[in-house]
């Protein structure tokens, strides 16, 4: 077990304690904060009472008191955000909170926190943190100042900016440059990230804006991640590599249904095509900044981008994951032996070469360890027979990746995380299953002293209408698309547009987007065609505005109020069978004499519709539609189990009485 690090709680100039300043922190309860005529209520403006809330409060507190881990379901409008952090804080130790995403980061420090320091706790002192690539590098910056390394007027104009902006920013991120384009590749030649970096021997080591995130957090109470970078330093942790976050003792997971996923990446091993591409390009790089002539080595860095494409063009043109398991990975290099080897004996001659410079600046010392350790996880990938990995390879877009992803996570994290840390509070709309959390503890490995799923804030039976047409066709009949697409014309008519249309995969979103435009006198805007920040900012704008959407739009995503009053979903979303990952852990369960549909592929998928249906319902005042044109939900066995996992919706099979629903409920 690690050891707490324990805070002492800050002092205020009138001498009281963080928690209030009129009383010693202890002395005030959890109801005499949350309750009715509560501290919350007198200094939150539009604060009002919602036992949820309080519920979930006095759950987190008694497990920061008695260092025990506590599953809580909390659905929108419980205001769980405060409800963890006030207990957090109260708890006088360093807490780590990780959300699934940045704007959630973002929100809970430049909101949350300055309230909290506001009104409860004066000397609070907080800290963000995140991947080193979205922070800045001042070396690079001003290494590139006078090369000719720009490309294009575009990259000129932005670097000119970025420039000024180094002069002026306390935190060196990203996310302070509006005008730099997401897609923007000169921010992958100046960021911060560890591929380049050399520590504290770099010039700029007590002014980098890394040193600076690292020396806040080793001095806060509070440090506020993402599941991805808590799951980097873990996994760092794990190999004895050192550690990214400062000692700690308790965490609170937001949004925790997303662990299993983040966890098995973080624990795996992948490469990809273009980091050969990039480790040559990052080489070229130093050799022209530091003025290295090195014409042996740039020679063998041409080799190196050659051979790259050769070896990976062996892989099938079709998009798509695939298996990559050990008799796939056995006959592929039989045929493809030659390719290999000359990748692999041209990654160590970089590393060779790089080696041999004299003199020996950090940075070619860095490269030189980074090629060492491409050719390492490349052998891994295609030589290693491990057991408890899926092996698989994926074609996206011009990109191959490698990877080995671990079928079962649920030992690692009891191991690395829940057996080493006193407190961790797993919290989210969605964790339960049927109202059980049995399906999120076999997966995480979790046994909680606790579990509730607290009662919903919103009158959901007022609020939403589900619609579940009787009518159509099952989702795997070929008359099923036009059938959805009429339906889905229907539905917009009667909600204005103001919709969200969800799909299981892109192949059914682009069809049935195809079936429907031109019939219908809404703007429709297509996942793809733009941005995914960009598209939402269209759809909050645009008046009447319908989004098709796949995955990356089922969660995380709020629009509250009228301009979303419909939400369709097209099909149960069970996830793909013939995915690699999914299929070794529907295997791995069969193996051990298990129901796999029962309890994997039914309770993924259930999760996964909640949070789709969870982009209606965003306050009090809102009301709409929810729709889902698979009626499995209604005919098969385990559709019982999705509809008890639902909030309690009203209910129909007739679009008259959805028609009637919006007129009676205008948003």
């Amino acid at each position: 077990m690690a050891t707490a690090k324990r805070i002492p709680t800050p002092k205020t100039a009138a001498g009281g304690t963080k928690a209030a300043a009129t009383k010693a922190a202890g002395q005030i309860s959890v109801e005499e904060i949350f309750g009715p005529s509560g501290l919350l209520e007198k200094r939150h403006p539009g604060y009002e009472f919602r036992p949820s809330q309080l519920g979930m409060a006095k759950m987190v507190e008694e497990a920061f008191q008695k260092q025990q881990h506590v599953v809580i379901e909390a659905g929108t409008g419980t205001g769980k955000t405060l409800a963890y952090l006030i207990p957090a804080i109260r708890s006088g130790r360093r807490v780590v909170v990780s959300t699934a995403t940045k704007s959630l980061q973002e929100q809970l420090f430049q909101k949350d926190v300055p309230f909290l320091q506001k009104h409860f706790a004066p000397n609070l002192k907080a800290a963000l943190m995140k991947g080193r690539s979205n922070f800045l590098c001042r070396q690079k910056v001003h290494q590139m100042e006078g090369q000719p390394v720009l490309k294009g007027i575009d990259e000129v104009d932005w670097f000119s900016q970025i420039r000024d902006w180094e002069k002026l920013t306390e935190t060196g991120d990203r996310s302070e440059l509006t005008f730099l384009p997401d897609d923007a590749e000169l921010w992958n030649r100046i960021d911060a990230r560890s591929d380049l970096c050399t520590g504290q021997k770099c010039a700029e080591f007590q002014r980098c804006f890394i040193t600076a995130m690292h020396q806040r957090a080793q001095e806060a109470d509070l440090i506020i991640v993402n599941h991805h970078l808590f799951f980097a330093d873990l996994a760092i942790r794990q190999d004895d590599f050192g550690s990214i976050l400062p000692e700690y003792s308790a965490v609170i997971f937001d949004e925790a249904h997303e662990i299993e996923d983040v966890a098995s990446d973080y624990f795996g091993r992948q490469i990809s095509s273009y980091r050969f591409e990039e480790l040559s390009r990052d080489t070229e790089n130093m050799l022209r900044v530091l003025r290295i002539e090195a014409g042996p080595l740039r020679k063998h860095l041409a080799r190196v981008r050659e051979r790259g494409r050769s070896f990976f063009e062996n892989f099938p043109e079709r998009e798509g994951r695939y298996p990559f398991q050990p008799a796939e990975r056995q006959s592929f290099l039989e045929r493809n032996r030659e390719t290999y080897d000359d990748l692999s004996v041209a990654v160590k001659r970089i590393e060779v070469e790089l080696s041999a410079l004299q003199p020996k600046p950090e940075e070619v010392v860095t490269l030189a360890r980074r090629a060492a350790e491409m050719r390492r996880e490349l052998e891994f990938l295609l030589e290693s027979n491990e057991k408890g990995y899926v092996y698989w390879y994926e074609r996206r877009g011009k990109g191959v990746f490698l990877a080995a992803t671990p079928i079962d996570v649920s030992e690692i994290l009891r191991e690395k995380l829940f057996d080493q840390f006193d407190t961790v509070v797993l919290t989210s709309a969605t964790l339960a299953v049927g109202g059980r959390f049995d399906y999120l503890k076999q997966r995480l490995g979790v046994q909680p002293s606790k579990e509730e799923v607290l009662p919903q804030e919103f009158n959901f039976r007022e609020q939403a209408l589900l619609y579940i047409p009787e009518s159509l066709p099952d989702v795997r009949n070929p008359a099923f698309g036009e059938r959805a697409a009429q339906e889905i014309i229907e539905l917009l008519e009667i909600s204005h547009g103001r919709a969200f249309c969800l799909f299981t995969s892109n192949a059914q979103m682009r069809d049935l987007h195809e079936r429907v435009s031109g019939r219908v006198r809404f703007p429709l805007l297509l996942q793809g065609t733009a941005p995914r920040t960009i598209l939402l900012d269209r759809f909050r704008t645009t008046p009447n505005a319908v989004l098709f959407a796949t995955a990356s739009f089922w969660q995380g995503v709020d629009v509250p109020g009228a301009q979303l009053s419909c939400v369709i979903i097209d099909k149960l979303p069970f996830a793909v069978p013939s995915d690699p990952i999914v299929a070794a852990r529907v295997r791995a369960l069969e193996e051990d004499g298990r129901n796999a549909f029962a309890e994997y592929q039914v309770p993924e998928a259930v999760l996964a519709l909640k949070q789709g249906f969870g982009r209606l319902i965003r306050s009090k005042t809102d009301r709409g539609i929810l729709a889902i044109l698979d009626n499995r939900i209604r005919r098969m066995q385990y559709g019982r189990i999705f509809l008890e996992s639902l909030p309690e919706y009203t209910t129909t099979q007739d679009l008259a009485t959805v028609a009637r629903f919006m007129e009676n409920h205008p948003k």
